[in-house]
Formats: structure tokens, C-alpha cells, sequence
């Protein structure tokens, strides 16, 4: 027992190795709005923007109406929020993905195939869904543009990590990169009404076919 209540002095005395109380409320307070906008996510996917209220998302994250609110006084300051972290989710998958090419694989095939994973992606409905929305909503659409943007950017980047060979020649790469993003999310937006069928497979070799064509000679 004096061994115990030795230690126990000791450890109270002496200086704390953990983040202490302050940090230990900032790292709960980040988990919690992580929590939220998890919830927010899922409530845009599952719902649809217009039927995304506050008490659903309270109720998806498993916290009350007033524990959001605690951090996110409005629906709108979640949705802004919200965009922020899908923005970076999509930016992480997408980085991963393409990062974890093996050497001396089929590249246009293997970045293809990753974006067409990122454009199927739960994320992707969800930004998608906000897109949808903000043709009518003023205010999120004030949101949404700049985070496409940034997106769009930074995709761009990541891009050129993946093909160095590519940039010779600028204009056939942005024109690649274009087709890519473009036929790729047009058919991911179809499959969300049509089944899959076998004019997506033809689509998807004939974007393949055409990369090659815009493609220098080392990377065909």
C-alpha cells in the first residue's frame, strides 16, 4: 500500500507527459466535429442535401441537437465545414490510390482505374449531391466553387507526380487530364440512374484508347 501511495505521489508531482487537460479537450473536441461531419456525409448521401437537417446529422454522429450546435451554431456551418473535409478526403484517396501504383505497371491504366475508384466513391455522391444543389442554393454554391477549384488544382499536381514524361507536351496533357475527369464522373453520374452496361466498358477502353493516343511514346 506505501509503495502505491509512493508512486502515486510521485506521479503528482512530478510534470504531466501527456498533452494535459487543455490539449486532452482540443483532441476531444476535434474527434467530435470529425464525428459531425462523418454523420453530415452520410446524411447528404443517404438523404439528399435538402433533407439533411441538423437533428438528422445529430443523430447519424450520436450526439444531441445542442452537442452540434456546441460546435456548429447552423446546418450551413456544417455544410461548410463539411465541404472542407470532403475536399480533403477525396484529395487523400485519390493521392493514395495513384501513390500505390507498383513499378512497371500499365500506368494510364492503373491512374484510370483509380480515378474511376474516386468517382464511385460514397465522396463523390456526396459532392456531387451538394453540386446538384447549389444550382439553386446561392450560399452553397458560394462554398462548393472554391473547393472544386482547390480540388481541381490539386489534382492537377498530383497528376504530374504520376506522369513527369507527360509534361513535354502541356496541351495534350491538360486535354488527357480533362477527358479523364469528365468521362469518368459523366459515367459515374449515369450509374446512379442506369445500370451498369456494356457501353461503359467500351467507354471506359475508348478513354484509355485516347490517352494512349495523347500519351509521349514511353508511357503508351
Amino acid at each position: 500500500m506505501g509503495r502505491l501511495m509512493g508512486r502515486s505521489v510521485a506521479r503528482s508531482s512530478s510534470k504531466p507527459s501527456g498533452p494535459g487537460e487543455q490539449g486532452w479537450q482540443a483532441q476531444k473536441s476535434a474527434a467530435t466535429r470529425e464525428q459531425i461531419l462523418s454523420a453530415a456525409v452520410r446524411c447528404i448521401v443517404d438523404l439528399g442535401y435538402s433533407r439533411t437537417t441538423t437533428m438528422r446529422i445529430a443523430e447519424h454522429a450520436g450526439l444531441s441537437r445542442g452537442a452540434t450546435l456546441h460546435h456548429f451554431p447552423s446546418k450551413l456551418d456544417i455544410i461548410r465545414a463539411a465541404v472542407d473535409y470532403l475536399h480533403e478526403r477525396r484529395l487523400r484517396a485519390f493521392r493514395k490510390s495513384v501513390q500505390s501504383i507498383p513499378e512497371g505497371a500499365d500506368r494510364i491504366k492503373a491512374a484510370t482505374d483509380a480515378y474511376w475508384a474516386h468517382a464511385t466513391h460514397p465522396i463523390f455522391v456526396a459532392f456531387f449531391e451538394l453540386s446538384v444543389a447549389a444550382r439553386t442554393d446561392k450560399e452553397l454554391r458560394k462554398i462548393l466553387q472554391p473547393a472544386q477549384k482547390a480540388f481541381d488544382e490539386e489534382w492537377y499536381e498530383v497528376a504530374k507526380e504520376v506522369f513527369p514524361e507527360w509534361q513535354s507536351d502541356p496541351e495534350a496533357f491538360d486535354l488527357a487530364l480533362s477527358l479523364v475527369q469528365h468521362l469518368m464522373e459523366g459515367i459515374a453520374v449515369s450509374s446512379m440512374t442506369h445500370p451498369r452496361s456494356d457501353t461503359h466498358e467500351k467507354l471506359h477502353q475508348y478513354l484509355e484508347d485516347k490517352l494512349r493516343e495523347l500519351a509521349p511514346k514511353e508511357i503508351r
